[in-house]
Order: structure tokens, then sequence, then C-alpha cells
């Protein structure tokens, strides 16, 4: 899961919506991920409805810790 989430970002697959919202074009169609304010995340793809859990939600996870830590520079490799 952790390498379809690094995929994501490094095609360029994942974009920023607003702070706490992202657009997630992942292989079998597009989906939303939200960010709560106590720091929970929700994706709108099946795996997630039903796993509570999927590569899309990896991704954001993933990108917000970089952009902490870092410039953007992770994304654009």
């Amino acid at each position: 899961m952790v390498e379809k989430a690094e995929r994501l970002l490094r095609q360029g697959r994942v974009t920023p919506l607003d702070g706490s919202r992202y657009n997630i074009v992942g292989d079998h169609g597009t989906y939303l991920v939200q960010v709560q304010v106590d720091g929970q995340v929700s994706c709108t793809c099946q795996g997630f409805l039903s796993k509570k859990r999927c590569s899309h939600v990896a991704a954001v996870i993933i990108l917000r810790d970089v952009r902490r830590r870092r410039p953007r520079s992770y994304l654009r490799t």
C-alpha cells in the first residue's frame, strides 16, 4: 500500500484542493480524500469504505508529513 501511495505522489496524481481536501487520480477512478480537524482521514474509494484504509489516504498522509519536513521537491522527482 505504501509503495502504491508513493507512486501516486511521484506521478503527480495527488492534487491538494485546500488545506483539508485532496483529489486523487487512482488506478480505477478519481477519489476525494478529506482530513478532519481531529486528524481523521477518509476517502471516497470502495477500498476505504469497506476496509477503512487505502493507498489514497496513505498518499495524503505521506504528502502532509513530507511538507511538514521539507519543501515540495519530493513530489516532482
